[in-house]
């Protein structure tokens, strides 16, 4: 939600400096995934079949028969702990599919969206636009929690996504998460609006700022030269969880062909007071409180706890 608080401070803002960064009506649509998917299929892009779910009994009571496909249930308020579960709908049996959906925190107030699953290669991307067009852009491989970018070509993706922010001509930052199949098609499955850490894929570019300042006319993408980015300290947590040679050797080769996304010699202060400053002082609050907490995600310095963003 922190996008629709710069969205509300944009107006105070914006007699004394740009604001790059979307009114507060257009990031409420972006970041609902229903209202996003709506969005997209009357511009005729490709999304996956969605439904708004707002009781456990439209799923109970949804005639799963003609579909041929699995779906899956997500909260469309950011839900960090929940938006990990991809249980596929209908489950063995009803019973079991009641079970599960009953669990849920479903209502009016908190809606949820039942996405038709897709299977395929999964794909998250950043770009920066200004007028409905895009002066910078990446897109790496992705998965459900994954840490680890590395920019790859992909003209469907950035197909889409021009055609997406031209239409609504949009100016700000805005991220999506794509699946694409087998066959090239490609479904966008939700969007945040704001910047995605697949940004540091830029870390080496010299443009980066003219992208957004500046009166960058084509569309910047990362450099060839460019390596891919990781947290270190995520990697090391990673590497507790190492049980063989191959996951050993794996582990290497990605730290040896890598780069961290924010420790630079000449400017170690950002890496210093994220990972020794920052996250120490997060958890010692959280001790203090008698809180829990489910990770760590080094990448934006923040604690996911049970129940909280």
């Amino acid at each position: 939600m922190g996008s629709y608080y710069d969205s509300l401070a944009k107006p105070k803002l914006s007699p004394h400096c740009e604001v790059l960064h979307f009114d507060a009506e257009i990031t409420q649509m972006l970041d609902d995934k229903f209202a996003m998917a709506e969005k997209a299929r009357s511009l005729g892009l490709s999304v996956p079949k969605s439904f708004k779910i707002t009781s456990s009994e439209q799923v109970i009571n949804f005639d799963f028969s003609g579909e041929t496909r699995k779906y899956i249930l997500k909260s469309i308020p950011y839900d960090s702990v929940r938006r990990l579960d991809l249980t596929k709908l209908p489950c063995a049996t009803p019973e079991e599919t009641a079970d599960f959906v009953s669990n849920l925190p479903i209502s009016p107030e908190k809606p949820w969206i039942m996405q038709e699953f897709i299977p395929g290669k999964e794909f998250c991307t950043h770009s920066t636009v200004r007028d409905g067009e895009i002066k910078l852009h990446c897109c790496c491989e992705s998965s459900a929690f994954q840490v680890n970018y590395e920019n790859v070509e992909n003209p469907q993706i950035l197909e889409w996504v021009k055609h997406f922010v031209k239409e609504l001509k949009l100016t700000g930052q805005i991220s999506f998460d794509f699946i694409q199949t087998e066959d090239g098609q490609v479904y966008a499955i939700e969007c945040n609006p704001r910047t995605h850490s697949a940004i540091t894929a830029f870390y080496n570019h010299p443009l980066v700022a003219e992208a957004y300042i500046g009166s960058v006319t084509e569309t910047l993408q990362p450099l060839l030269t460019s390596k891919p980015t990781y947290w270190t300290y995520h990697e090391v947590w990673r590497l507790t969880g190492i049980r063989s040679f191959t996951q050993l050797k794996t582990w290497v080769h990605n730290i040896w062909r890598g780069t961290d996304a924010i420790l630079k010699l000449d400017d170690p202060l950002p890496f210093l007071m994220v990972h020794h400053w920052q996250i120490p002082l997060l958890l010692l609050n959280n001790l203090r409180q008698l809180k829990g907490w489910t990770r760590i995600d080094f990448n934006i310095g923040k604690l996911v706890e049970l129940g909280g963003d």
